[in-house]
């Protein structure tokens, strides 16, 4: 059965295993990458280098968002369009993003090598923290289109059914990144600059490995500058999608800032127990954010197809999943708290801190399965304006007027508050907003609402 043969008419829960597994195996890797410059910085036994890295990490993620713009918007369209039999449009969307991803890339690196100063003072660098982490920024600034290409074309090559391609592409960089971390930064002795010199080479390798599986014919799309194009709706198609998926990361990196800056006001120790404990709650993050990448090209091609009675009983399917999967992970995550806290901190002021605000964090992490389904079965219908809505709110809208607010009540604690308080106003807004398009969407097409227990699959 060919890949696309598996979003047709494989079983419903081979279909989403198939697509999401691949996905959420990637996305651990992105975790245990993240984790690794943490954990090799903190087996120099100073832990304001791990408050250095605590505060350039959202500022590089900004370059991952600006690739998710490029990876999720050409993704939707890509499924899409093979759902309507239109080959010839998708390869022009792919070779738009590859293009798109090399320029915007460029751009972006040679505005934080010039504006580098002010961004340090915006995210609250202290005397102690504003050496390392201006080195560690300076070189991940470096390899910026690398990373909007690894970021970006991991996605593509799923809409395009190739999940496994797409997770050896993530795997190999970011396991290339974990290889060199203790040699740079422990044997060679580079501390912060061989994290950022380790990432920097991880992201080139993985955009190298998409480069060159598009380069040796393996692929139905294309990344050839003769098949760029900005007409017939490919920009525009890519950025309504991509741009409102982007915007949960890129707000996620600037809320960070935001957290980061109002915690150094607690101290540095404070900062490194903060950026520890998101890691913690990162760990089911990731899982569930991979769960639904998977799912969504499967939704895509059968908006695209029309197939509505697969599309509700794939979302039904993995709705109930991701929500067991998100239970677990939270259920782990507390469990492993101190153990994973120790591995990072030695100062106990910062543990303590750490283990108070994973506590806090964590009490709605549950919730993160169903969310980002829900989240990309909007992108996966085409449904901009509902997904702008939902990635303004969770890390804008909510988040940041929350984290004053509750800083105002609660000091250090409220700022850890604010993430649980947008997590259940965002989870219940996506959920209405999905319900109300798709039924929508399906009424226009002659169908009934979503999420009907007595509906038969016909392909099955």
């Amino acid at each position: 059965m060919n890949s696309i043969d598996v979003f047709e008419r494989a079983p419903i829960p081979k279909a989403v295993l198939k697509n999401a597994i691949p996905a959420m195996a990637a996305m651990l890797m992105v975790l245990i990458y993240n984790l690794a410059d943490t954990f090799f910085i903190a087996q120099t036994h100073n832990d304001i280098l791990v408050a250095a890295v605590s505060l350039a990490t959202p500022v590089f993620l900004i370059f991952m968002a600006v690739g998710t713009v490029f990876g999720m918007g050409g993704a939707s369209v890509i499924a899409r369009s093979f759902g309507e039999g239109r080959t010839e449009y998708a390869k022009k969307v792919c070779s738009f993003c590859m293009w798109g991803c090399v320029t915007v890339g460029g751009i972006l690196s040679a505005v934080f090598l010039i504006f580098m100063d002010p961004i340090l003072t915006l995210i609250g660098a202290s005397a102690d923290t504003w050496e390392p982490a201006k080195i560690y920024l300076t070189v991940v600034a470096l390899g910026g289109p690398f990373v909007l290409i690894s970021n970006c074309y991991s996605n593509i090559l799923r809409a395009e059914g190739q999940p496994n391609r797409a997770m050896f592409g993530q795997i190999l960089g970011n396991l290339l990144n974990m290889i060199l971390d203790p040699i740079l930064i422990l044997s060679f002795r580079w501390g912060i600059a061989g994290a950022a010199v380790a990432t920097v080479i991880g992201n080139v390798a993985g955009a190298g490995y998409y480069i060159l599986y598009f380069l040796r014919g393996h692929s139905s799309l294309s990344i050839r500058i003769q098949d760029f194009s900005l007409k017939d709706g490919v920009c525009s198609g890519v950025l309504a999608i991509g741009i409102p998926a982007s915007l949960g990361s890129l707000l996620m990196s600037v809320s960070q800032i935001i957290v980061n800056a109002q915690m150094a006001g607690y101290g540095d120790m404070a900062l490194a127990g903060m950026g520890v404990a998101m890691k913690v709650t990162m760990m089911t993050g990731m899982v569930c954010i991979g769960f639904g990448q998977g799912v969504q090209p499967l939704l895509g091609y059968c908006v695209g197809a029309r197939l509505w009675e697969r599309f509700k009983r794939i979302m039904r399917f993995s709705i109930l999943l991701s929500l067991g999967l998100s239970a677990a992970m939270t259920g782990l995550c507390y469990l492993l708290r101190d153990p994973i806290i120790r591995v990072f901190l030695r100062e106990p002021a910062s543990f303590d801190y750490a283990v108070s605000f994973t506590n806090i964090l964590l009490t709605t992490s549950f919730l993160f399965g169903a969310f980002y389904v829900l989240t990309n079965a909007l992108q996966a219908m085409g449904a901009a304006v509902q997904s702008l809505i939902i990635n303004l709110s969770r890390q804008g809208i909510v988040y940041i007027p929350a984290l004053f607010i509750l800083q105002a009540i609660l000091r250090a604690n409220g700022l850890a508050w604010a993430q649980p308080a947008a997590d259940l106003l965002s989870t219940a807004l996506v959920a209405a907003l999905y319900l109300r398009t798709s039924r929508k969407m399906m009424k226009a097409a002659g169908k009934a609402g979503p999420f009907r227990p007595d509906t038969e699959e016909k392909t099955e």
